[in-house]
């Protein structure tokens, strides 16, 4: 459940007319949501604008940085353009929460001293693929102001086919994890740079996993990935259910791309409590996934700078999204989607 201890709402939109459109449906639906998310957001008040108002360091980097993502997905630039719209909010509010962490690294260290603890989005994932199981379990970890802030949204192509992506407020669906109805799905984690790792005016992460909710196989996923010159670091974790494929791929910038495992002492304390823990059954992994006994790196985070919203779960034999709001050792699912590749002529196949 969110904040207020209501399911998270699910929201259809389209055929639309164009990507404006869409975006403005969706503003114009959560513009309370997106309101009082920007109003709480203590990165975008006391970093983000800030920087932005300091047109001597942030005027260059800033129009770089938009006039290179709106080339490059000019569909996805006019999404944001309608959702600030939709939502009555200042543009730049709604395009410097999307770009927050292509955004945050140049920031004068005095003025973003808490950026290593207070952006850094520590997600969880379980992976396995084996004989008698297939699944990716997820959990969604971000700054505790998003808890109640954020959505899923359904969109219908002009083709007829759809994706649906858990979505942020006022942020392109989806920068957490999302499936479409070419039976390919994915969840992201966040792959902390280093400093000269970051290209200045490069894609931003929420572009590229926009893009991939349209891809129409994990080659296709694959593919959009690597056109991109992405600005920071990211993984994604690409899960194609005809296939019963899992591929984990890391980016950084200058068009690099690995299947590796990159540790931080986050990461190495939580795959510890992890290797310590009985993993037979899907509902190991989701005990996995709830366990807080780690009380430094949790693997289940309540607070207070980070919260785990849900754990999304990809069941790759049954074919099957459950997201589960709370503690997933509890189970208590909220919503359960059906992943099939499906045809242009059935848009409403869930």
């Amino acid at each position: 459940m969110d904040g207020d201890g209501k399911k998270i709402e699910m929201f259809q939109v389209g055929p639309c007319q164009d990507a404006y459109q869409f975006g403005f449906l969706i503003g114009k639906r959560f513009s309370k949501l997106i309101k009082t998310r920007l109003a709480t957001d203590f990165i975008l008040h006391n970093q983000l604008l800030p920087f932005a108002n300091n047109t001597l360091q942030s005027q260059s980097l800033l129009q770089t940085l938009f006039d290179n993502n709106k080339k490059k997905f000019p569909r996805y630039w006019d999404e944001l353009l309608g959702t600030a719209a939709g939502s009555a909010v200042p543009l730049l509010h709604i395009l410097l929460i999307n770009f927050r962490k292509e955004i945050l690294a140049f920031i004068p260290k005095e003025g973003a001293k808490s950026y290593s603890a207070d952006t850094l989005d520590d997600c969880s994932d379980v992976l396995v693929v084996g004989e008698s199981m297939a699944i990716a379990a997820h959990n969604e970890d971000a700054n505790v102001a998003l808890v109640g802030h954020t959505y899923l949204i359904k969109r219908i192509l002009p083709d007829g086919m759809f994706f649906v992506g858990y979505t942020y407020a006022g942020e392109l669906p989806s920068c957490a994890f999302g499936f479409n109805s070419h039976g390919l799905a994915f969840t992201l984690d966040s792959v902390p740079p280093a400093e000269d790792e970051i290209m200045a005016g490069g894609i931003g992460r929420n572009f590229i996993s926009r893009d991939i909710l349209e891809s129409t196989c994990i080659e296709d996923a694959i593919s959009r990935i690597r056109s991109s010159e992405i600005s920071v670091g990211h993984c994604y974790n690409l899960i194609e259910t005809s296939t019963r494929r899992i591929l984990n791929v890391e980016t950084a910038s200058r068009k690099r791309d690995s299947i590796f495992e990159v540790h931080d002492e986050n990461s190495i304390s939580r795959q510890k409590r992890a290797a310590a823990l009985p993993k037979k059954t899907k509902e190991d992994f989701l005990s996995l996934l709830g366990d807080a006994d780690d009380r430094k790196y949790p693997i289940y985070m309540t607070g207070p700078l980070l919260h785990t919203l849900c754990t999304a779960v990809f069941d790759l034999d049954e074919h099957t999204l459950s997201i589960i709001e709370g503690n997933p050792k509890k189970g208590d699912v909220s919503h359960v989607f059906s992943i099939k590749r499906c045809h242009g002529d059935h848009p409403n196949a869930i």
